[in-house]
């Protein structure tokens, strides 16, 4: 069964795993607990059976007027059950007192995003692909 929470209390990195599919140098599991524990808004989606994160999503946010959604991610074993969505929805839920949340996504991602609500915008992004693993140089 999936639970949902935003607490990272007894996370550690070995319940990381698997997660950023398909990037070239994906940020390692002690990483990951490291930008999770930096954000001000989380959500987890956690496999009580598996005892690990099956899913996750992250926000940034002043506090005021923003927030950005710069991560959502679902291991690729459960994807198409609706744990992205709910993410999402919780996390849309825990800001809905700002003005505006943003979030950049891959072209092929825009469905799934606009019927969360979210409208097409334009949007300019940097990449330093030589930091993408977070690591610490």
């Amino acid at each position: 069964m999936i639970q949902y929470t935003e607490s990272l209390e007894g996370i550690e990195p070995e319940h990381l795993t698997g997660f950023f599919d398909g990037w070239g140098d994906p940020p390692s599991a002690e990483v990951h607990l490291r930008l999770l524990k930096a954000s001000d808004h989380v959500l987890l989606a956690l496999d009580d059976e598996a005892g690990r994160v099956v899913g996750f999503a992250s926000a940034v946010s002043d506090g005021v007027l923003s927030a950005y959604i710069p991560l959502l991610e679902v291991l690729p074993t459960y994807r198409g059950r609706g744990i992205g969505h709910e993410l999402i929805r919780r996390m849309l839920v825990a800001l809905s007192h700002l003005y505006m949340v943003d979030l950049a996504c891959d072209e092929e991602m825009c469905g799934f995003y606009k019927a969360l609500g979210f409208a097409r915008a334009g949007g300019t992004l940097l990449r330093n692909l030589d930091r993408q693993s977070g690591r610490q140089t």
